[in-house]
Formats: structure tokens, C-alpha cells, sequence
């Protein structure tokens, strides 16, 4: 460790790491705007610029090298006018529609403002005036918006290996766009929202359907029903200031049903149903010789990624449905008939921690005579405002369980929220498919954590399966071409779109605090830990369903309602 004074302060510091690593790890707090963590610096924004004794400019404190005996001042005279300066000159053609912004109270560039105390436009500059793009299902692009920080660039590239956005033009005409500026709708993008998580602006938002759900709640002629994720439930409570990790499930239900929706089903039931038919398809794959390694299909990204970059892969995805469509489409079929409903008659709304669930609900696949599994996806965010505009504490809402018969789940169906959950639950029944017997020890210690790739090999009655574990589309990129390369030791393969799994999705809180994400993470394994249905084979509600009306896992009746089939796209690139 060498030493540094910041601040008259004596700071130690590793050779060779920034000035910034160094003053963050001493809790010394130095604005950004373009860093992004785990990514090279690139300097650009110059928020985190510190006087450095000896040197005549100001010194960028990403991208600058730590040295012994290094004299530094983060909050001189100079240094915050400087700072100052660059938000000023930021807000000189900036929108001036704070009070209308999803982002208000919640930007990067406002809480910048505040805290530097900008209270006036010293610079004038013409306003922004370029055309939103709406044509994305999932994600809305407002260029006026967008201050040039390039972390929506590169974590869409060097993350998550799509590359659907770059810098185009040059000078005081750059911005960002598409390959010749196309919607977003026909570009590479994979509607991911990770762009979303990292703009300090509101230059990139979800797709909000809140009107929509608004106008189906008020709808007498309509029967609303709701289905919510196994990541909601622990991340919720971050949008209402509860501590990261507060698992609030039961009150979630109940603001549910206060809100007006008749009935509030579980996703991690049709998690449970998800495992019983990809656990079925896996061993029937490995028994008759099927095309191996197969791919988990509950990411729609991860879907659009594949079907994009690696169509020749497509055989290898499961045909399964994820839980969002199953659930939606049971709902519309088993459910409607049970219940006596004309299925057009339901308006089906799922609560999802993912912008690319709302793609994936309007996949052309996702239609059965024209009614659609799902009516409209929110995100977790998209839900707290809902819960806002009706003026719901969830503080004070006593916890309710959610409605049979789709609201009974195992523990194994509530990880799949979290990188390695899908794996550990199919892991669970594919042990008890084969062998008739459950594994002594569930938890499947090698597939659990926020490591991007985990690998392990799984013995089950004579059987060596190799199964790994990737989240974010550019570590499985990597694992794709060593796959291409010739590797053939892995037999399953779980991919999550989103670096973390869904817990980390694009519809969660704004940002990517990987201690939160840590902190959901654990609240998810706390609750498998902690209750006593944890594999989803014994799920009562999911036998009966299979008795009453699907049959048996992948059967004819489960072919037809939860199953699809992908197809390669060509987009511009």
C-alpha cells in the first residue's frame, strides 16, 4: 500500500489503482457522471476532476493513477466551479420538464445540480429538439435528454455484447442512435433495459403501460387478474425507502388487490410448472439422444439474443414457455373455462422485473386465436408509481396470500429470480424424475452466487451431467463460441440476460447497486431455507393441474398451450 493526502487527510491506496478506487474505498465522496465500475475509464464527463498538487490542470480522478505521497484537494475553489460549470453547461440545451420526467427527484444531472447549487441558467443554448423514439415495446428512447455520458453505449456493448446503440455524427451534432438511425424496434436490441439501469437521465425509460392497466381496472365489463415475479416481491420495498432485501410479498397482494385486481396470482407457480416441463424435456433429451446442451428459455433477451447473433443455436433452446407466458396462458384457457369466463373477457397484467417481458408478451407466438397470453407487463417501478397514484403505504397493509390455485409455489420456483435459481430448482426435479428420489441435499451450493459464469457436474443415477450457469449476454456470448469451437462436456446450460439474473433486471430501481442486488439475492435463499415445499415436482396445485387439464409434462395439452418455437431474425447491424 502506498499513502496519499486527500484533503490533509491520509489516505492509503494500492499501487497502481485510480484516484477515484482509492477515495471511494476511503468513503470520500467524488461526483461522476460517464464512470461505470469494472469498465476501462474513459474520462469523458471530467464531474470527477480533483486538483492534484504539482499539476496545472485538473485532474480527471477516474482515469489518473495513484502515487506515493500524491497531494489532493476533491473539493477546492477551482474544483467545484469546474464541476459546476460542466452541469451548467449541461443544462444549457437541456428540457426543462423536470416536473413531468420519470426521472424527477430520481436523475443523475438534477441531483448534480442540488448539490452544487445551480439555481440559475448562466448559459443559454438552443433546447434539444430531437424525435422520441417510441417504436420499441419495451424501451423509449428521448434524445433531448441525453447528456452524452456513453454508459447506455457501453454497457449494451462492452456488458452485454449486443452493440445496438452507438455515437453517430460528429462534433456538437453527435448523439446516440441506431445503424442509420432506425427505431430501436428493428435494431439489434434485445430490449434487455440495462441501458435503462445506467442513464443518469431520463434520455431512456421503460414502455409504461399504466394507462392501460388503469383503464382495465375501471373497465366493469372486465376481469383483471395480476401475476407478480419472484424478484418483485424482494426488491419492492427498495422504492418505498425499506432497506434492500425485505421480503414484502404479502403486503405486495394486498396492495394489489387494493388496487382493483380480482385476483393476484404467483408467478413462481408456473415457475414450479416451467421446471416440471424443462426438467421433462431435459431427460428426455439426454435418455433419446435430443440436441444437447439445451438452454434454459425464460429470458426473453437472452431468446432475441440467440435468435439475432446464434440462430444456428435455436434448436438448442428449450421450447418451453417462460413462467410469465405459461401462467398467462393457463389463465386464458384452464383458468377462464374453470372459472366460466370468456378469456377475452380477462385482462391479464404481470409484474415483472424485466423491460423485455413486455417484447416477449407481444411475440406474434404468444397468441392463441388471436387473445394473447398476457395484456400488459409492469415493471417494478411501473408498479411502485401505480401504488404512489393511489396513495397506498405498504407499510401499513396487512400481508395476504395470493389466490388459488395459482398461488401456491415451492421455493425452488421463488429462485428462479436470481442467477443459478432456474438450475437449481431443474436440478431438484430432474434428480427426482430420474431416480424417483429426492437429493439428499437440495441446495446446489456450485450454481449459487453473482459470479457471471458457474459451472458444475451433477451425477444422477449413473448419469455425469455438466451443467453451467451465465448471466449477462456477454459472458454467454463466450460460452456460445466455445461452445461453436467444439466443447460438448455440458449437458444444460441457465442463461439470465441480465448480469445478476432477474433480480438485477431492467424494470427494477433506477441504478446498479450490486449490494442491493446481493442483498435480494439472499433474501431469495432465506426463503427457500426457511419453508418446507422446495421442490416444485410437489407442488399439489401444479399436480392437480396436470390432472384436470394438462395431462402429463409435455404432453399433447402441454405442447399446445405452453411450449413455442423461435425463429431467426435479421436486424440492422
Amino acid at each position: 500500500m502506498i499513502t496519499i493526502n486527500v484533503n490533509d487527510k491520509m489516505v492509503q491506496a494500492k499501487p497502481g489503482e485510480t484516484i477515484l478506487s482509492a477515495l471511494k474505498r476511503a468513503n470520500i465522496n467524488v461526483p461522476t457522471l460517464c464512470h461505470m465500475s469494472n469498465l476501462f475509464p474513459t474520462g469523458a464527463c471530467r464531474m470527477c476532476v480533483v486538483e492534484v498538487e504539482g499539476q496545472r490542470s485538473l485532474i480527471p480522478s477516474c482515469a489518473y493513477p495513484v502515487a506515493e505521497g500524491m497531494i489532493i484537494k476533491t473539493h477546492s475553489p477551482r474544483v467545484v466551479r469546474a464541476r459546476k460549470t460542466v452541469v451548467e453547461l449541461l443544462l444549457s440545451n437541456h428540457p426543462d420538464d423536470c416536473l413531468y420526467c420519470v426521472r424527477n427527484r430520481n436523475c443523475g444531472l438534477q441531483k448534480l445540480a442540488e448539490e452544487l447549487g445551480v439555481r440559475q441558467r448562466r448559459y443559454q443554448g438552443a433546447c434539444n429538439d430531437y424525435h422520441v423514439d417510441s417504436s420499441s415495446p419495451s424501451i423509449i428512447r428521448d434524445q433531448a435528454k441525453c447528456i452524452l455520458c456513453g454508459r447506455c453505449v457501453r454497457v449494451c456493448e462492452e456488458v452485454q455484447g449486443v452493440a445496438a446503440i452507438d455515437f453517430i455524427n460528429r462534433g456538437s451534432q453527435t448523439q446516440v442512435g441506431t445503424a442509420f438511425s432506425q427505431g430501436l424496434n428493428v435494431s439489434s436490441c434485445v430490449n434487455c433495459g440495462q441501458c435503462v439501469m445506467v442513464c443518469p437521465t431520463g434520455a431512456l425509460r421503460e414502455q409504461s403501460y399504466i394507462k392501460e392497466v388503469v383503464a382495465a381496472l375501471n373497465d366493469p365489463q372486465k376481469v383483471v387478474v395480476v401475476q407478480h415475479a419472484p424478484a418483485v416481491s424482494v426488491t419492492l420495498a427498495e422504492e418505498f425507502g425499506i432497506k434492500p432485501g425485505k421480503d414484502i410479498c404479502g403486503a405486495m397482494t394486498g396492495a394489489l388487490r387494493q388496487l382493483g385486481f380480482r385476483y393476484v396470482f404467483d408467478t413462481a407457480f408456473s415457475a414450479d410448472l416451467t421446471i416440471m416441463e424443462e426438467a421433462t424435456e431435459l431427460a428426455g433429451r439426454i435418455q433419446n439422444g435430443g440436441v444437447l446442451p439445451m438452454f434454459t428459455s425464460c429470458s426473453p433477451g437472452w431468446i432475441k439474443f440467440v435468435e439475432e447473433f446464434y440462430p444456428d443455436f435455436i434448436p438448442n433452446l428449450s421450447t418451453c414457455k417462460s413462467p410469465q407466458q405459461m401462467l398467462g396462458a393457463v389463465i386464458k384457457n384452464y383458468f377462464a373455462k374453470r372459472e366460466d369466463i370468456d378469456p377475452r373477457n380477462i385482462f391479464s397484467v404481470s409484474i415483472m422485473p424485466c423491460t423485455a417481458k413486455k417484447f416477449e408478451a407481444q411475440r406474434p407466438e404468444m397468441l392463441e386465436s388471436g387473445v394473447p397470453d398476457i395484456d400488459a407487463v409492469l415493471t417494478t417501478r411501473e408498479l411502485a408509481r401505480l401504488i404512489r397514484l393511489r396513495g397506498l403505504d405498504l407499510n401499513n397493509i396487512a400481508p395476504e396470500p395470493a389466490d388459488t390455485p395459482f398461488g401456491e409455489r415451492s421455493t425452488a420456483g421463488k429462485l428462479f429470480g436470481a442467477t443459478g435459481g432456474v438450475m437449481e430448482a431443474a436440478v431438484r426435479t430432474a434428480h427426482y424424475l430420474l431416480t424417483g428420489t429426492e437429493l439428499k441435499r437440495l441446495e446446489v451450493k456450485a450454481v449459487r452466487g453473482l459470479d457471471a459464469v458457474k459451472e458444475a457436474r451433477i451425477h444422477i443415477e449413473g448419469l455425469d451431467i455438466g451443467v453451467a450457469v451465465v448471466s449477462g449476454l456477454g459472458n454467454a456470448r463466450k460460452l456460445l463460441e466455445e461452445i461453436k469451437a467444439g466443447r460438448n462436456d455440458l449437458h444444460f446450460i441457465e442463461v439470465m440476460t441480465c448480469p445478476g439474473g432477474c433480480i438485477a433486471g431492467g424494470g427494477q430501481p433506477f441504478g446498479t447497486d450490486t449490494e442491493a442486488v446481493a442483498a435480494r439475492m439472499s433474501a431469495l435463499y432465506k426463503i427457500d431455507h426457511g419453508e418446507n415445499l422446495r421442490v416444485s415436482h410437489a407442488n399439489k396445485s401444479v399436480q392437480r393441474l396436470y390432472q384436470e387439464f394438462l395431462g402429463k409434462p409435455n404432453g399433447p395439452m402441454s405442447h399446445k398451450i405452453l411450449h413455442t418455437k423461435y425463429h431467426r431474425r435479421d436486424v440492422v447491424i
